[in-house]
């Protein structure tokens, strides 16, 4: 089992969550290459490590949220909300720390 920190709802089940993904600087729209939109929307690093992703709280809040997770051991540093519009992230929004239950 998983257990991610959500800001709002605190620790809960990573099945009650829609994974979006990693979380990737999108490109400006006036200027990107249609090569710069294809490693934008489909090429993700696969790091074995700490990476920073993006969940959606489908059963909870119904908010979306960035969490840094190890991909290998599923351990959580914290999370924070995230704006999926690409706006940058509000102050003020609640932070959560905890660690993933692996099992």
């Amino acid at each position: 089992m998983i257990l991610l920190p959500c800001p709002w709802c605190g620790p809960r089940d990573a099945s009650e969550f829609g994974h979006v993904g990693e979380s990737l600087p999108r490109p400006d729209p006036a200027a990107a290459s249609p090569g710069q939109w294809r490693s934008y929307l489909y090429l993700r690093a696969n790091t074995c490590g700490w990476v920073v992703e993006t969940w959606y709280h489908r059963l909870g809040c119904r908010r979306f949220i960035k969490v840094e997770r190890h991909t290998e051991t599923n351990e959580t540093r914290e999370s924070r909300e995230s704006r999926e519009s690409g706006e940058p992230e509000a102050a003020g929004a609640p932070a959560q720390q905890a660690t993933a239950v692996t099992g």
